[in-house]
């Protein structure tokens, strides 16, 4: 059996390029619009007895930012694009995130994506 010539080989792997699938765009905004959740503010109780308190900003019906207290400190979240739509905020200096969902809420660190923070409930 002859080995395949060098033409055959850089066809094949021309072909097989072609079939693979493009890398998924970044969502537009009229695609993946951000959700707005009727989401509380106050004392969340977490795992593990932990506590984070949360203070909404909201204009014109958008919650823009939260001010987080945690450990602590302050920090203020701003309000960051999430691929699933739900409310994502971070703080790029401290690295912290937060993350709501309809039923709970996460603290994590950005900069490691471990949680600090889970299952927090508004109390």
């Amino acid at each position: 059996m002859n080995p395949p010539s060098l033409p055959a080989l850089l066809a094949l792997t021309l072909a097989l390029a072609a079939c693979e699938t493009p890398p998924k765009a970044p969502p537009s905004a009229q695609k993946n619009a951000q959700l707005e959740l009727k989401l509380a503010s106050g004392t969340y109780r977490c795992e593990q007895g932990l506590r984070v308190q949360v203070g909404r900003e909201v204009r014109d019906r958008v919650n823009t930012r939260i001010n987080l207290v945690w450990n602590g400190n302050s920090y203020r979240l701003e309000r960051d694009f999430s691929y699933s739509g739900l409310p994502r905020f971070e703080d790029t200096s401290s690295g912290l995130v937060w993350i709501d969902l309809p039923w709970k809420g996460m603290l994590l660190d950005g900069k490691t994506s471990k949680p600090l923070a889970n299952e927090c409930r508004a109390a």
